[in-house]
């Protein structure tokens, strides 16, 4: 972290309504300079059809001229490039593209808020925050209900957050840490910014931060923050009669309670809390359930990913199981058969080599302890699918079952594996 933004924390840090000053001036070649190392340099372009190599040809001089155009007030955010990305059960996520030279400025941005905010946020947060990751969310949930007393579980889904995020709360927020109106202002562009879509439509947003956006998940972390974070540690757990706890992931989050009284009271005041900033709770994704170690087997819920059960260990202990949900293993799995049958004609050298990365990634974040099993049916049926269509190459077989078990074991295939210590 640079001087500026060490200073910056530290501030935050110490006094918890300072409200930060002369941030616009961050903004110099120098920290434009150092944020280019986190850039994506395979990211895709923008609407001005400008890469991040040929942004890279002339780096110096390019952000000479950003730099310029902040201090004379000249800058303007350009349209977003909007793409749809499949999701399962063929929906789609809409995904903003911004250009090279609005990414970069971003991400500058995003790192002043990240200094200022990252001392603020709460233990229970874990999405878009250094240090922390979904795995962590993981482990959080599984040690917290196994050592607590928790009977109910509140598995809630936010409708279309990142679309309905309120401009005007957002910009109030961020003012009471933030005394600067160049730079909110800034933030306001990038918000308000047109976007572009595939048929060539330009809609100019009233809500919302463009998913795709650097500067959008700590935006989107900030209005959690004050919207659910703080307004359940002050005022929901104060006024419980028993355990409580939330985890959040981003826009995902559960709560657990021990008394199912504290659950449905909750449950009215979240419905009202989000109407007030313009947010609302899908009725057909958002679940309440009765979670208890006394009744096994009976429930579960599902949290980035895994399936939580209470089960029982092998020496008999009450303990929390967690296996891969069984949407996002067919969802893997779909994703998987796409890849195989893209790549079936690159040279074998390349295509294990690919297939080995894919599985490291696989058993890196899905390799918790208890989750073997899952591993085995993803790694079994990826083999059978690539078997498949490696086959399927040319008009006759390339080979047979035991000569590609031959070649998987020259290639070494990652096995399956925990990776969780």
């Amino acid at each position: 972290m640079q001087t500026s933004l060490q200073g910056i924390a530290k501030k935050a840090k110490q006094n918890k309504k300072h409200r930060f000053r002369d941030l616009y001036r961050l903004l110099n070649e120098e920290n434009l300079l150092d944020c280019w190392g986190y850039l994506n340099n395979q990211a895709a372009s923008g609407v001005d059809q400008i890469s991040a190599q040929e942004f890279e040809a002339d780096l110096s001089g390019n952000i000479s001229q950003l730099v310029k155009s902040l201090k004379e007030k000249r800058y303007r955010a350009k349209l977003v490039r909007r793409v749809d990305i499949p999701k399962s059960k063929g929906k789609y996520r809409p995904l903003g593209i911004p250009t090279v030279a609005d990414k970069l400025i971003q991400k500058a941005v995003a790192r002043i808020l990240e200094a200022i905010y990252e001392p603020d946020f709460l233990p229970f947060s874990y999405g878009y925050r250094p240090g922390r990751s979904a795995k962590g969310a993981v482990r959080d949930i599984t040690a917290t209900l196994t050592r607590g007393r928790y009977g109910y579980i509140l598995d809630a889904d936010i409708v279309g957050y990142f679309e309905h995020i309120n401009h005007q709360w957002l910009c109030r927020m961020l003012a009471l840490r933030i005394d600067d109106k160049p730079f909110l202002n800034l933030i306001v562009k990038w918000l308000k910014a047109g976007v572009l879509s595939g048929e060539g439509e330009i809609t100019h947003p009233v809500t919302g931060t463009p998913q795709g956006g650097i500067v959008s998940p700590i935006l989107a972390n900030i209005y959690l923050h004050f919207v659910l974070d703080l307004w359940f540690e002050k005022k929901i757990k104060p006024d419980c009669k028993g355990e409580v706890y939330l985890c959040r992931y981003a826009d995902d989050f559960i709560c657990a309670f021990r008394f199912q009284c504290d659950m449905e009271e909750f449950y009215q005041a979240l419905a009202v809390r989000l109407e007030k900033f313009g947010l609302s709770l899908s009725t057909a994704k958002t679940k309440i359930i009765r979670f208890s170690r006394f009744e096994k087997g009976k429930s579960y819920f599902e949290f980035l990913g895994f399936e939580f059960r209470w089960g029982t260990s092998r020496k008999g202990k009450d303990m929390m199981k967690r296996r891969t949900s069984r949407g996002k293993l067919r969802a893997s799995l779909q994703r998987f058969t796409l890849w195989a049958r893209q790549c079936r004609n690159f040279r074998l050298r390349k295509i294990f080599r690919l297939l080995n990365a894919k599985l490291r990634g696989y058993y890196n974040y899905y390799g918790v302890i208890g989750n073997f099993a899952s591993l085995q049916k993803f790694f079994f049926q990826a083999v059978r699918i690539l078997y498949k269509w490696l086959n399927r190459r040319s008009q006759r077989r390339s080979f047979s079952y035991a000569t590609f078990n031959q070649i998987t074991e020259f290639y070494h295939i990652e096995k399956p594996r925990i990776t969780e210590t």
